[in-house]
């Protein structure tokens, strides 16, 4: 419990490069449950067994989301804090709390028209594709991802394009863990200015269903749930799109099969979720107590991390190679606070993909897979960029 050794720093930058190998050392010191620091001073418990994963999911008696005795000694300019401090929403509550605040926000998803949201992904890609296909070559994460999930996310949130690039900027400073203190200020300014907007001016998207929701949230309440959406659908979506894609041009299997045709894009994003979740370390509890599991006492208050990542590889459950149609993966967490937006998030990822790759089905990647880059942060696994080249193409038509 007064654990004294060196803990493994998640966000260095040698764990942004290979963190699977950081698992495996881990694993053989360790076990299940591993003793980390997500910022210098800041340590915490992270379960990198799938089987101790459930248990500890599926227990908010024992390990509660709510995190204010913890931060109560963290300080304000803390990197990680953004990510893990107290928020009146369904992921930071249990009990009657949880349920009023998920209420509204799967209420909200759950009326996205989900034939519409196809078109609306592919409103968004073929001018991008279009912006680039003409020049051989173009960095997927920065011209084609990122623009792609603001541009339909200002569609689902109705929300104009520089409420959305403000919203993403300040995101993206909170998940590197770099002026995350400035991106949360900012990111809370910049959502409450859209559930004030919605307020007055409501139309057919998820802020406004927030805001006229029966659990009556004012404009604080509707800014809390809309940074948890904006945190899963900005940075895990496009990581996603960019971890897949990654998978499907340097990997011979799915490169061939792809090709074939005896493999799909869902295929790919399963093995994704499975081996490189974009959100790869989170699903945070902060035990009420000092607890005993799997042979080791777990401080009170102290945070308790899901490696998505570590327990979807880990040997008790990896017993082979074979992913085709298993969607065992803890990417969405599981149990009641399992991600809303799971289907949203898939539509929208697969959609871009299959554009991308319908429109320039020779691409490949322009630089040795070893040169790309990992962006540090203990939370993500995402690439700086994609850079990839193609034969030059003519522009597509609008159908």
């Amino acid at each position: 419990m007064d654990f004294d050794g060196p803990r493994f720093p998640l966000y260095s930058k040698e764990f942004a490069v290979d963190p699977h190998r950081m698992y495996r050392e881990m694993r053989q010191l360790y076990g299940s449950l591993a003793p980390v620091e997500l910022a210098p001073g800041v340590p915490a418990t992270l379960v990198i067994g799938y089987h101790t994963a459930l248990r500890v999911l599926n227990d908010h008696e024992h390990f509660p989301a709510d995190p204010r005795v913890w931060q109560r000694d963290i300080s304000a300019d803390c990197p990680v804090l953004p990510m893990m401090e107290w928020r009146p929403n369904s992921l930071r509550s249990s009990g009657s709390e949880h349920i009023h605040y998920r209420t509204a926000t799967a209420a909200a998803l759950g009326r996205v028209d989900m034939h519409l949201l196809h078109a609306t992904v592919e409103q968004a890609a073929i001018p991008l594709i279009n912006s680039f296909c003409e020049d051989g070559a173009c960095d997927v994460a920065g011209q084609y991802a990122y623009p792609l999930i603001l541009s339909t996310l200002n569609t689902l949130f109705g929300c104009s394009p520089e409420i959305s690039r403000r919203a993403a900027t300040s995101m993206a400073a909170i998940f590197d863990t770099v002026d995350a203190a400035a991106g949360n200020r900012a990111l809370t300014e910049t959502l409450l200015e859209l559930a004030r907007t919605k307020r007055a001016d409501p139309g057919p998207d998820i802020t406004s269903r927030l805001v006229q929701h029966p659990v009556n949230l004012d404009d604080e309440g509707v800014m809390h749930q809309l940074a948890t959406l904006y945190a899963a659908g900005i940075e895990t979506q496009q990581n996603l799109i960019i971890n897949t894609l990654r998978l499907m041009l340097t990997d011979d299997r799915f490169a061939g099969d792809m090709l074939g045709g005896s493999l799909s894009t869902r295929d790919a994003l399963d093995e994704v979720l499975f081996n490189d979740p974009p959100l790869a370390n989170y699903c945070i509890s902060y035990p009420r107590q000092p607890i005993l599991i799997e042979g080791a006492w777990l401080p009170a208050h102290q945070p308790v991390l899901i490696s998505m990542a570590a327990c979807n590889n880990d040997p008790a459950v990896r017993t082979g190679d074979a992913l085709h149609n298993n969607r065992s993966h803890l990417a969405f967490s599981t149990g009641s606070h399992s991600c809303p937006a799971r289907t949203v998030a898939l539509l929208i990822v697969q959609d871009a993909i299959d554009q991308l790759l319908d429109a320039l089905p020779e691409m490949e990647l322009a630089v040795p897979a070893d040169r790309l880059e990992w962006r540090p942060g203990p939370f993500h696994r995402a690439l700086v960029s994609l850079p990839v080249v193609f034969p030059k193409s003519p522009p597509l038509n609008f159908r």
